[in-house]
């Protein structure tokens, strides 16, 4: 029996970095094997931002079950229901965006995660497994090992809380989303302020003390993505596929248009 394993979370498990890229702009298959040749560990699809449907994702997360990328989604705020539809439809974890308390924590885990962690519903056959028939024991215990269930800390409220909410059985990962914590705290935009980088330590201690991956999102310069792998972050967003094919492709026409005004070299005889 085949059987996909979550790359990003084998990767975070040996203490190494599970270097993702967002996909908002791109809704097809493509996706998966343009990111795996770039060299990405996991595929951010983004339901709570942007046009793409649970179908997008689904399709996505299926096809990609045998690329050594994991489909990880987003999906929005609270939106419990959609996200064990997309796990059902061949996701290998999910994002859960504004979660601000233990309670919040506690309600995913036990949405998301099979018994005896939590009650999610079993719906049969999985992409995951290429869905053959398999001992339900057998599966949930899989799926529930493979499954990385991420949410985000993304107010202070949820920086203050950060320990109670690593500590919750079921949750693996607490990504910080520097932008949205950024505006909350008064600092809009400035991903690297004192205050985000003070929030980004507290949420690093509290993930080492329950045994959980720290993750972090909004910082995608080198300067910042540098000082936040130095303040041990593991799972990382590096960016997004948006405003990298727009940088990418600004700067390469400003360079054909500097051409123009560039003679050509002679040829040594």
């Amino acid at each position: 029996m085949a059987f996909a394993v979550n790359a990003a979370k084998a990767r975070l498990k040996k203490n190494q970095l599970a270097v993702g890229i967002g996909v908002r702009l791109v809704r097809n298959v493509d996706i998966i094997k343009v990111m795996k040749a770039a060299g990405f560990d996991w595929l951010f699809l983004d339901l709570e931002h942007g046009a793409m449907s649970i179908e997008n994702a689904c399709e996505i997360s299926t096809a990609a079950q045998d690329s050594g990328i994991a489909p990880i989604v987003r999906v929005p705020y609270g939106d419990l229901a959609m996200a064990t539809r997309i796990l059902d439809g061949g996701a290998l974890g999910i994002v859960i965006p504004h979660v601000d308390t233990a309670e919040e924590a506690r309600e995913i885990a036990d949405k998301l995660r099979y018994a005896p962690i939590g009650h999610r519903s079993v719906g049969g056959g999985q992409a995951q497994f290429d869905y053959a028939p398999m001992k339900m024991a057998d599966m949930t215990k899989r799926a529930n090992d493979n499954t990385l269930i991420t949410v985000m800390i993304e107010t202070p409220k949820a920086v203050r809380n950060a320990e109670a909410i690593a500590a919750v059985p079921g949750i693996d990962a607490l990504l910080v989303g520097s932008s949205d914590l950024s505006i909350e705290m008064g600092v809009p935009g400035e991903n690297g302020h004192p205050k985000i980088q003070e929030a980004v330590d507290t949420v690093v201690a509290a993930c080492k003390k329950h045994r959980k991956f720290p993750g972090m999102g909004g910082a995608y310069s080198e300067e910042l993505l540098q000082l936040y792998i130095g303040k041990g972050m593991k799972m990382l967003l590096a960016g997004n596929d948006l405003p990298m094919l727009v940088n990418a492709a600004r700067n390469h026409q400003a360079k054909v248009r500097a051409m123009a005004g560039v003679k050509a070299k002679p040829k040594k005889k």
